[in-house]
């Protein structure tokens, strides 16, 4: 039974993998109360899942710190942006309920704007894995995230139904949350990996490469 004790079986590398994600997941709402931390913050909780959890490289801390630093400034300001059209939605929502409830046609639109939150929050997660992972000012994050996403609609429904699936879990029980956002992040970014490497060109291949080392130095 010697063997079930081995750091290196398959099982006990998967039980340790879900006391990463545990850790990772508290570490991440942490990191979050202060609200206007949430890009850098979810920036960074892909930073850990890719390196550290894939890929099996770095530190936890080391990586989700280092990456929280490093994107702070960018991060946070697509978060303020995504966190803007978010508001907008929700006025747009609570209009349109108030139009349905009292029988106006225009009231139709409330599935709509409810829609388009579900569009939105996909793109979050487009958004902050790829600043994660690639170089470029917030104009250039914003586009070409939403535009990765919009290429590939099948695979932007199965991120929807990730973060749905997730969300779902926290209402049922709040303790969830000490896990289901990095199990989350993870699938997510199984998902747009499979996008990302699909449109690299190969100088982009090589900066992610050099970028990736010398997050391990």
């Amino acid at each position: 039974m010697g063997w079930l004790f081995d750091i290196n079986n398959p099982i006990m590398r998967w039980i340790v993998k879900i006391f990463d994600c545990v850790c990772l997941s508290i570490l991440w709402v942490a990191a979050c109360l202060p609200v206007f931390t949430v890009g850098a913050a979810t920036t960074a909780l892909f930073a850990v899942i890719h390196r550290y959890i894939r890929l099996e490289e770095g530190g936890l801390l080391k990586t989700f710190f280092q990456a929280f630093r490093e994107n702070f400034k960018r991060s946070t300001l697509c978060w303020f942006v995504v966190l803007l059209i978010l508001a907008l939605l929700a006025v747009d929502v609570l209009v349109f309920r108030t139009m349905a409830i009292n029988g106006q046609f225009l009231g139709k639109l409330y599935w709509l704007m409810m829609l388009l939150i579900a569009v939105v929050a996909t793109w979050m997660a487009y958004l902050f894995c790829y600043a994660e992972r690639f170089d470029g000012n917030t104009k250039d994050v914003l586009k070409l995230s939403f535009l990765l996403m919009v290429l590939h609609p099948v695979k932007a429904v199965l991120v929807l139904l990730i973060l749905l699936a997730g969300a779902a879990l926290v209402v049922i029980g709040p303790v969830a949350l000490s896990i289901v956002p990095a199990l989350a992040c993870w699938l997510c970014d199984f998902v747009i990996a499979g996008v990302f490497s699909q449109h690299l060109r190969e100088e982009d291949r090589q900066r992610l490469e050099e970028k990736r080392k010398a997050m391990e130095d």
